[in-house]
C-alpha cells in the first residue's frame, strides 16, 4: 500500500496544489486547513507521515507537534514554513519536528524529504524513485521533431534535457516545465495566471512570490558571460522568452 500523508496547510491554493502533487506522486493524502482538524485526523486515522504548516490559525503546526509528541506519537513530521531564521527552525525541531522545508519550495524537495523520513522510520512502502534513463551521448539528428528550439536553447522533452549552445543545464522538474512553457511560446508574453495554471495547476494569486523565485532560479542557470538574457519581465503582466 502507498504511504499515507496528513497535510495541514491553511493557504487554500498551496494546500490544493500540494495535495494534487502528492497524489500524483502516489501518496494517499488527507488535507486539512488547520491544526485542530490535523490533530483530529491524526487520532482518527494515523498517517505514515505528517506535513504541517507552521503558521496556522488557532492551533499552529508547532503546537500540533508538541501535542503528538507528548502523547508518545513518533510519526515523522515535515514542517512547511516561511520563517527562515535559525531560531525559528530550532523551535520547530525542539517541538518534535523531524525536518523543514522553507517556502517557496520545490515539490521535488518535498518528495525527497518525505522519502528520507519514511526510510528513516523503516517504511518500505514509499513510492520508488523513478529510474533515470541513460543519457544518449548526443541527441540523434535524424529525429529533429523530438526537439524544441528557441532563442539559442535546445530542449528534449522526452529525456528532459536542455542545452544552451553546447552547455547542458541541470534543471529540476519544475524548472524544466517552466522553461519548456516559455520556449514553446517564445516571443509571446505569458501572464502570471497562465503560467501558474499550466505549471502548478492553480493560480496562487498576486501576492505569491513562487513564480518570481523560479524565474530567478532559471535565470541563474541560463546566464553565461557575454550572452544575452533570455527571460524578460514584462512589469505587471508576466514573462517572455526572447534573445535580445
Amino acid at each position: 500500500m502507498p504511504p499515507t500523508v496528513l497535510l495541514a496547510e491553511d493557504d487554500r491554493a498551496i494546500r490544493h496544489a500540494l495535495e494534487r502533487a502528492l497524489a500524483l506522486e502516489g501518496y494517499r493524502v488527507t488535507a486539512v486547513a488547520d491544526g485542530v482538524e490535523a490533530l483530529a485526523q491524526a487520532h482518527r486515522n494515523p498517517p505514515d507521515v505528517l506535513v504541517l504548516d507552521v503558521m496556522m490559525p488557532g492551533i499552529d503546526g508547532l503546537q500540533v507537534c508538541r501535542v503528538l509528541r507528548a502523547e508518545g506519537d513518533r510519526t515523522p513530521i515535515l514542517m512547511l514554513t516561511a520563517l527562515v531564521e535559525t531560531a525559528d527552525r530550532i523551535a520547530g525541531l525542539d517541538a518534535g519536528a523531524d525536518d523543514y522545508v522553507v517556502k517557496p519550495f520545490d515539490v521535488e524537495e518535498v518528495f525527497a524529504r518525505l522519502r528520507a523520513l519514511l526510510r528513516r522510520t523503516g517504511a518500505e512502502t514509499a513510492p520508488p524513485v523513478p529510474p533515470v534513463p541513460p543519457a544518449p551521448p548526443e541527441p540523434p539528428r535524424q529525429s529533429p521533431e523530438r526537439y524544441v528550439e528557441a532563442a539559442g536553447l535546445r530542449m528534449d522533452p522526452q529525456a528532459r534535457r536542455v542545452w544552451r549552445g553546447a552547455r547542458e543545464l541541470e534543471l529540476t522538474r519544475t524548472e524544466f516545465e517552466l522553461l519548456e512553457l516559455l520556449v514553446r511560446n517564445a516571443g509571446i508574453v505569458l501572464d502570471h495566471s497562465t503560467i501558474y495554471d499550466r505549471i502548478w495547476g492553480y493560480d496562487f494569486g498576486p501576492g505569491s512570490k513562487n513564480l518570481a523565485v523560479y524565474v530567478g532560479y532559471l535565470r541563474r542557470k541560463l546566464d553565461q558571460p557575454g550572452a544575452p538574457q533570455l527571460i524578460h519581465t514584462v512589469r505587471g503582466v508576466g514573462y517572455v522568452l526572447r534573445e535580445d
